[in-house]
């Protein structure tokens, strides 16, 4: 089922050509400096191909809620595998983190774009030369769209996931408003995002969110709101929108 991302007019990089690709249940925005919706398109027709594939030959792959003991072929697969068992989660919480990541890379180095944001479904990969503000939707609290989180030119590329129990149609059986994870590895950002929204179904469960997100190698911040409390963690800059 198809949701409006009402959070994208806020978006928008004045610098960078935006457009949209969607097929089925991928709906991207993508910046660059050059456009390659062409491109784009083409790749992201493939992953959800590769995807497609897993899911219907991996047992478990495409249902499962906690990690799986299988192997594939496939390094973006078996990719997806690992980081959801770090995480705790089924793979496919994996899936958008790595759809934004690999759509940029593989269209970067194909065309002669040198600058791309790519976000999908509240999953965001960024390869930029400069410095980039993603604003936080957190649906009803008080900090929706009033604060954002600043990423230096030297961190990049990075990726930057969001869960949430009450934004979106996202599985997580938690209540968090949004909780944003910044890892290099963006399919890690995006299963850890869910592992820790599922942790936190009150606002006494913030720091157990925290420190189990802080707890995985490779995660290098942690953002967590619900209703009217904050909690943040690692190297993550939060701004006054």
């Amino acid at each position: 089922m198809y949701e409006e991302r009402v959070y994208r007019d806020k978006q928008q990089s004045n610098d960078l050509t935006t457009y949209h690709i969607i097929i089925d249940e991928s709906d991207l925005m993508i910046s660059s400096d050059i456009k390659a919706e062409e491109t784009a398109y083409s790749l992201l027709e493939n992953l959800r191909k590769r995807i497609r594939t897993a899911c219907l030959s991996i047992a478990g792959f495409e249902a499962s809620l906690v990690p799986i003991n299988k192997t594939s072929d496939d390094p973006i697969i078996q990719h997806m595998i690992d980081v959801s068992t770090k995480a705790g989660v089924g793979p496919m919480a994996a899936v958008a983190g790595t759809i934004s990541e690999q759509v940029v890379l593989e269209t970067i180095s194909l065309t002669d774009t040198t600058q791309m944001i790519a976000e999908n479904g509240g999953d965001i990969f960024i390869s930029s030369k400069e410095e980039r503000k993603i604003l936080i939707y957190a649906g009803d609290s008080p900090f929706s769209n009033k604060i954002g989180i600043r990423i230096p030119a030297a961190d990049m590329p990075i990726g930057i996931c969001t869960s949430a129990g009450t934004v979106g149609h996202s599985l997580s059986f938690g209540n968090a408003d949004a909780v944003v994870v910044i890892s290099k590895d963006t399919s890690l950002a995006d299963a850890v995002a869910t592992a820790v929204g599922n942790l936190v179904v009150c606002k006494e469960d913030i720091k157990r969110g925290l420190d189990f997100g802080k707890s995985i190698e490779g995660i290098q911040g942690i953002l967590i709101i619900i209703d009217d409390k904050m909690g943040a963690w690692g190297q993550i800059e939060i701004f006054q929108a």
